[in-house]
């Protein structure tokens, strides 16, 4: 039982360091305190189980209710039983859990922050592989198995990381579950006894053999191949391959660069996971020389599937190389202007996406696993974050007239930027009609999207408004465009298709506000600044940006001569007593905004009411689980009760064949009882006796199987019951019965046994103390210990099935037939 116990301690601990790799993905380590305490729950209650001797089946239930208590504990939906025990709504809680996982796993990248979401699917994985590895490594007594679920945990970081996994918590892992390995040699070794040498010396240290030699040799080449080998496979984890090759490309660039992808995060479910958020975090802090700077681009969606926009997998040149010259493909009428500007990304923003203004020329401070894509005008990386680092940069902003964009032709239908950017998956018979109606009469490119762009106004009943369901497919832009109620992504996305419904190139473009704060020519930045907006495709021009969004509803929004703000809302007077802090203002988009009426938040009040929502009562909860409590410890008593009722049954069936059938003693009544069934009395007898036995064990009493009935009776006498005359011959009477019925050719009978058993039990009763009277009044120790024991059996028989099953499928294994095979 030590051996085992210390075993399922270097198991959790096993796990516990298995788990080392995760430090990688989290921000903090608050994960490790949580997944912490509940491995340590689930194998305390591992080793009480197994304490207490109960078959591998009843561990893994006790295991898996620690991991559910343990994660109530944890996260609580405010609703459970005395501040621990979980209710129908904490399982509700945990599924709405499991569901925001999904969707934070789509919008942050790595590093991520401490969201209940994320912490609580980690440490119901960590807890999870904590029981697999207690069943293996002890149970089981398959240590060896443990490593798959622990190298589980393990895929996770290789999988989701955008840079290549540091090695250092892998050999953590692997030093754990090494130390499981050897924990149980040691314990199967220890098991033979004392350990002797050669020339019969006992020792008590550690000797290493030639066998274990080999094996701790083979563990170690093991290691050191899982380690080195997935720095050297390309693709698995940004390997060291990939760092001699990154000059090479890899067929997706340009050839003078290395290809890649920008589309590990889902932008659309990021960005409305960022609003919706009810912390206000700094993300950005940028200096620019421009006095009126546009929108800080970070990525753009402009790839139109069934399911919405998408952003499409990157290629580019390293960005400390010569990039494009934006003004060599403009044509005459557009202003270039060039500026410096300086980023600066907090440790609260990661993401493998570098924050930009378009069109960048020269940068700094950026290495060559940064690349840029002059088609999307973005800076990425496969290999690095931007969490944490300062750049500098030089740009182009462009700036155009009105005429100039109405001068600028319509690309031609063959051409490939129109083929690829105003292509639909499904056309939206919808859509496709209000095109039709907005654009008619429109004879240049720039009327026809200014007309689709003024479309979206209040005038027309849009309003902004962040609690709606995000997404960018067909039924997603006809549902925006019938209630008018959204937020930018819904803008954004619905104009894009619009305009590329119109035969003119448009995509979706992500970034950053100006937002509210500014010292001098620093902005900072947060997750409410966070923004989606149009971009539309002029021929001799450029990309050209369009915000549809409603400009009063978003903070730092900016207009421009080409898009105008078509509502221009006159300003109100300020409130008496209002201040004009940054928080205030960047709020504006955040839940103490406008849009705090549309927001679900967690306070408790219903949506658009002022009146707390009605909860539901905690009562009933209490009534029913009292309810419970006092049927299940009635359930004892209530079975010992039936089982009383059922032996007195059988005697007092007897005692009725001794008497008239007008209820009157007859003389030939000791006739009718020597004739009655000996069978019957018999049972009777064995009823009553064992009925004698029950209530012994009830009052502490003790039992001997072995004793004959007349011995018991004795020593009943004996040592338990007082001078009373009629509690004494009651037992020597119940144990003279049970003796005949035993080995007497006839039994006893015509005897008052249930009256016999009543005066011993109510003689044991008077000399029993008020514990004892209580404890068989409730939870009579006789049927507790009749439970224990079918406990047992059932365990017993279920083993022994196992045991079957095993040894039939050994009779088909493939080494015996082969050997079989071999022997004829």
């Amino acid at each position: 039982m030590i051996a085992s116990r210390n075993t399922g301690l270097v198991a959790a601990a096993a796990t516990l360091l298995a788990a080392a790799p995760l430090s990688a993905i989290f921000q903090t380590w608050t994960w490790l305190i949580q997944c912490a305490i509940a491995v340590a729950v689930v194998a305390g209650v591992a080793a009480l189980t197994r304490l207490v001797r109960a078959p591998l089946w009843g561990q893994v239930l006790g295991m898996l209710a620690a991991l559910l208590l343990a994660l109530t504990w944890l996260f609580p939906s405010g609703s459970e039983l005395l501040a621990l025990l979980p209710t129908p709504s904490t399982i509700g809680h945990f599924a709405d859990l499991l569901a925001g996982s999904a969707q934070d796993m789509r919008s942050y990248g790595v590093e991520v922050p401490d969201t209940d979401p994320l912490l609580f699917i980690t440490v119901l994985g960590v807890g999870g592989v904590a029981v697999l590895v207690d069943v293996l490594a002890v149970g089981l007594r398959r240590p060896a198995l443990a490593g798959l679920p622990m190298l589980a945990i393990y895929s996770v970081p290789v999988a989701v990381y955008v840079d290549s996994v540091p090695p250092l918590p892998f050999v953590v892992g692997a030093a754990g579950y090494l130390w499981l390995l050897v924990s149980d040699n040691v314990d199967r070794v220890r098991r033979f006894g004392r350990r002797f040498t050669g020339d019969g010396r006992d020792v008590d240290v550690w000797e290493a053999s030639p066998l274990a030699s080999a094996g701790r040799r083979l563990a170690v080449v093991g290691v050191v191949l899982a380690v080195v080998l997935p720095l050297g496979v390309p693709g698995l984890s940004g390997g060291l391959l990939d760092r001699i090759t990154e000059g090479t490309g890899n067929g997706s660039g340009n050839g003078r660069g290395v290809g890649g992808s920008s589309g590990r995060i889902d932008l659309f479910a990021s960005l409305a996971g960022q609003l919706n958020q009810s912390e206000v975090v700094d993300l950005v802090k940028v200096t620019t020389s421009e006095q009126s700077p546009f929108y800080l681009r970070y990525a753009v969606a402009d790839e139109l599937r069934p399911n919405g926009f998408q952003a499409r997998a990157a290629s580019g040149r390293p960005v400390n190389r010569d990039l494009p010259d934006p003004s060599e493909r403009v044509g005459p009428g557009v202003q270039q202007n060039e500026y410096r500007a300086t980023v600066e990304v907090t440790k609260s923003l990661s993401m493998s996406l570098m924050p930009v203004y378009a069109e960048p020329v020269r940068t700094q401070d950026l290495n060559g696993n940064w690349l840029y894509d002059p088609n999307q005008q973005i800076v990425f990386s496969n290999r690095e974050s931007s969490r944490g680092r300062k750049y500098s940069f030089d740009y182009i902003r462009s700036t155009y007239t009105p005429a100039t964009l109405r001068a600028a032709k319509s690309l031609p239908a063959e051409h490939p930027l129109r083929r690829q950017q105003t292509a639909t998956p499904v056309p939206v018979p919808e859509v496709e009609e209000l095109v039709r109606g907005l654009i008619q009469g429109k004879r240049t490119d720039y009327d026809r999207v200014l007309a689709i762009y003024q479309y979206f106004s209040a005038d027309n009943g849009f309003t902004y408004r962040l609690s709606t369901a995000s997404g960018s497919s067909g039924q997603d832009i006809v549902n925006f465009l019938t209630n008018k109620v959204g937020y930018c992504q819904q803008y954004a996305a619905a104009m894009a298709w619009l305009v590329r419904s119109a035969g003119i190139p448009a995509r979706v473009a992500f970034g950053f506000t100006n937002g509210s704060r500014r010292d001098g020519d620093t902005y900072t930045l947060t997750n409410l600044n966070l923004h989606a907006w149009t971009e539309v495709f002029f021929d001799g021009i450029g990309w050209v940006p369009f915000d549809a969004t409603p400009a009063s509803s978003v903070p730092g929004s900016t207009r421009s001569a080409w898009a105008p703000d078509t509502d221009a809302p006159e300003p109100s007077a300020p409130d008496v007593g209002a201040t004009d802090s940054p928080s205030s203002a960047d709020s504006s988009a955040g839940p103490t905004g406008p849009d705090n009426a549309d927001r679900d938040t967690d306070s408790g009040l219903s949506l658009g009411d002022s009146t707390p929502a009605e909860q539901a009562p905690v009562w009933p909860w209490w009534v029913a689980v009292v309810l419970a409590l006092v049927a299940l410890l009635m359930v004892p008593a209530l079975r010992r009760r039936a089982l009383r009722r059922r032996r007195a049954g059988r005697a007092a069936a007897a005692a009725t064949a001794t008497t008239a059938e007008d209820g009157s003693p007859t003389d030939d009544a000791r006739v009718m009882v020597v004739e009655a069934d000996a069978g019957r009395a018999r049972a009777d007898a064995h009823a009553a006796w064992a009925e004698l036995l029950d209530t012994l064990v009830d009052y502490k009493v003790p039992v001997d199987r072995t004793e004959t009935p007349r011995a018991t009776a004795d020593r009943l006498v004996r040592d338990a019951l007082p001078d009373d005359a009629e509690a004494i011959g009651a037992a020597r009477l119940l144990g003279r019965a049970e003796e005949r019925a035993r080995y007497a050719r006839s039994p006893l009978t015509g005897e008052p046994l249930p009256s016999a058993l009543r005066a011993v039990r109510g003689a044991l009763s008077s000399q029993a103390d008020r514990r004892t009277r209580v404890l068989a009044a409730v939870l009579p120790p006789s049927v507790l210990l009749r439970w224990r024991i079918a406990l047992a059996d059932a365990s017993g028989r279920l083993v022994a099935l196992t045991t079957r099953v095993r040894y039939r499928l050994l009779r088909w294994n493939p080494r015996r037939l082969l050997a079989d095979r071999a022997a004829r």
